[in-house]
């Protein structure tokens, strides 16, 4: 299922900084960032909830915002891209 994984740190402290950069290297390692704070996954359930609990061992949820959409039915989303960035289409070929 794809997951989209969005996150706010609080950044006005190194240990935010810190924070900041351990969710992002998280996120980096399971899916593809498509804008700074946001990124494309591609997960099966149990990736789902490993993801979702390692993130929240790294957030202050007194401080941070970490939100996760799962979209269970890839077929009928409709992404629409402008601009620089073009996402990969896991489901289409990844070598061309």
């Amino acid at each position: 299922m794809l997951v989209i994984v969005c996150y706010d740190v609080n950044t006005e402290t190194p240990a935010g900084r810190r924070r900041l950069r351990r969710v992002a290297k998280s996120c980096e390692g399971r899916g593809q960032r498509v804008q700074r704070s946001v990124f494309e996954c591609q997960l099966d359930l149990a990736g789902l909830e490993s993801l979702e609990r390692r993130l929240l061992d790294i957030i202050d949820l007194e401080q941070d915002c970490l939100r996760l959409y799962r979209m269970a039915d890839t077929k009928g989303c409709e992404v629409r891209e402008h601009g620089r960035f073009r996402a990969t289409d896991f489901d289409g070929p990844l070598v061309v």
